[in-house]
């Protein structure tokens, strides 16, 4: 079980200093942390909780957690980078979970474009990242984070854990990858963020169909994810870039 010692002591081992917040019981952790950026916080602002009870996922979606039997948290982001390259955050946290499991968990985790942690084929976890922008700059991103630990929720379909890991070690082993690759400031970031990436992806080399927000339907297959990390889908010689929406790896 997490604390906010925890927390703490998790931000200061990879050389942090910044408010923490640890709740047994809240709507959402990410409801929290855009409270908080919203008054003040600094960067690094880091929430958790034991159980959610609102928890959300992407377009809409919620996210359910078995009490106790999660690793659910936020941070509060305010990164110097433009608007259209704030979905690379939500790449590299994705990477950064994925390299936290396999090194704490010894799962074989990766990462499906945008947002899905899968184990086996089969989702564990995932990451939801809103922003506030001002003008032409983004003024914070809240990064959340949530896993599930053990087999998973029982009663969520397709839905499976990374295995039996201490909560606080995964926490820490995410920060430690998560803070030494972001920079977001470097010329190189968006190179470095897609590398690591690609490293775990399971969706580029698939076929898929990806819908747009829009609509659009887009089949073909991943054959790479783009400098602002959108995927690109070729089919008959022509490539799509999908920015945002949902894809789906056909079998």
């Amino acid at each position: 079980m997490l604390s906010e010692r925890n927390l703490r002591e998790a931000l200061e081992r990879v050389g942090v200093s910044a408010p923490v917040r640890f709740d047994e019981t809240t709507g959402s952790t990410n409801a929290t942390a855009l409270e908080l950026a919203e008054s003040g916080a600094p960067e690094w602002t880091l929430v958790a909780a034991a159980h959610q009870t609102a928890g959300r996922g992407r377009m809409g979606r919620t996210w359910v957690d078995e009490p106790g039997r999660a690793l659910m948290f936020s941070l509060v982001l305010r990164p110097e980078l433009p608007p259209d390259r704030a979905g690379l955050l939500s790449l590299l946290a994705g990477a950064a979970m994925a390299g936290a499991c396999r090194q704490v968990a010894r799962a074989d985790a990766g990462c499906k474009w945008p947002n899905d942690i899968l184990v086996g084929g089969r989702k564990a976890g995932g990451i939801l990242a809103e922003a506030r922008l001002a003008g032409d700059r983004i003024e914070h991103v809240v990064l959340g984070v949530g896993v599930n630990l053990g087999e998973g929720p029982p009663d969520v379909p397709d839905a499976t854990g990374v295995g039996e890991a201490d909560p606080a070690a995964l926490l820490g082993s995410f920060l430690h990858w998560f803070r030494g690759r972001y920079h977001p400031a470097h010329p190189a970031f968006s190179r470095a963020v897609l590398a690591a990436y690609r490293d775990v992806s399971v969706t580029i080399g698939k076929a898929v169909r990806a819908t747009t927000v829009e609509g659009r339907v887009v089949e073909g297959r991943a054959v790479d994810i783009d400098e602002r990390g959108a995927l690109v889908v070729e089919a008959d010689g022509r490539r799509d870039t999908v920015g945002f929406g949902e894809v789906e790896h056909l079998r």
